[in-house]
């Protein structure tokens, strides 16, 4: 199983702190089934900035000492930049890395609270250079989660979405859990990942996640959510059933 959002690297952000840290969690990791990680430390987010060659150069060294240390896990590059106007600019300037650095798929984090007026654009803008935005934990968004249509109409130009294992398992609260299975049953999201940052409060619960929702839905959306994350490692085209709009009635339990 491969996960395609955490923050491993020793140092960069609010993830691992040294690399004790980074050991600890891939130990956990791989004890939850996870044989490769996308590290992706945060950027642009008003508090930390990393670049392309910083990131790969910190993977490196991270692989280095898991093999030193026998930890079955592979690193793989990525990051986490939140959404600014310049980002076309700042991938062509070797500021902005795509996941694996294959130049396929890109993560896009909007603000906890909004969705700003020119993502569309933007969106639109990076796809123009061949790229695929993925917005990450969508779910947690107080303004989707008022407004879900702003999402489906991102997903139906071509963004995809990837929602957090621990918004599936409830730590992030019942109404996020609630707005996170309307996604799935909606097609509007397209991954499943840890967003981990430690092993204590912010850990993995892929394991967890994958076990509730195969009572849910059973084996093909696991089977989805895996691939796809096989599929992006790879640069290849995802599986995206068409999206469907959430009734905002039928979301606040009225119906």
């Amino acid at each position: 199983m491969i996960d395609i959002h955490c923050h491993i690297l020793p140092s960069l952000d609010d993830g691992a702190k040294s690399l004790n840290d980074s050991l600890s969690m891939a130990k956990l990791a791989v004890e939850e089934g996870i044989t490769s990680i996308i590290a992706t430390p945060h950027h642009h987010s008003g508090r930390y900035e990393t670049n392309k060659n910083q990131i790969l150069q910190e993977v490196e060294k991270l692989n280095q000492e898991l093999v030193q240390h026998q930890i079955p896990l592979t690193i793989l590059p990525g990051q986490e930049p939140r959404i600014y106007g310049e980002m076309v600019e700042g991938y062509h300037t070797g500021q902005l890395l795509s996941l694996n650095n294959t130049g396929k798929y890109i993560f896009v984090e909007l603000p906890s609270n909004h969705v700003p007026r020119y993502t569309e654009k933007l969106l639109f803008d990076i796809q123009l250079q061949g790229l695929t935005p993925i917005i990450v934990h969508p779910e947690r968004n107080t303004e989707i989660i008022e407004n879900p249509d702003l999402l489906y109409n991102l997903v139906k130009k071509g963004a995809y979405t990837q929602v957090t294992a621990g918004s599936i398992t409830g730590h992030f609260g019942k109404k996020i859990k609630k707005f996170s299975y309307q996604l799935i049953d909606s097609n509007l999201t397209h991954f499943l990942a840890s967003d981990a940052h430690n092993v204590t409060n912010r850990s993995f619960k892929m394991r967890d996640a994958m076990t509730e929702l195969e009572k849910e839905y059973g084996m093909d959306l696991i089977y989805m959510f895996r691939e796809n994350a096989e599929l992006v490692k790879e640069a290849k085209m995802i599986y995206a059933d068409s999206p469907t709009k959430i009734g905002r009635k039928k979301f606040l339990g009225i119906f």
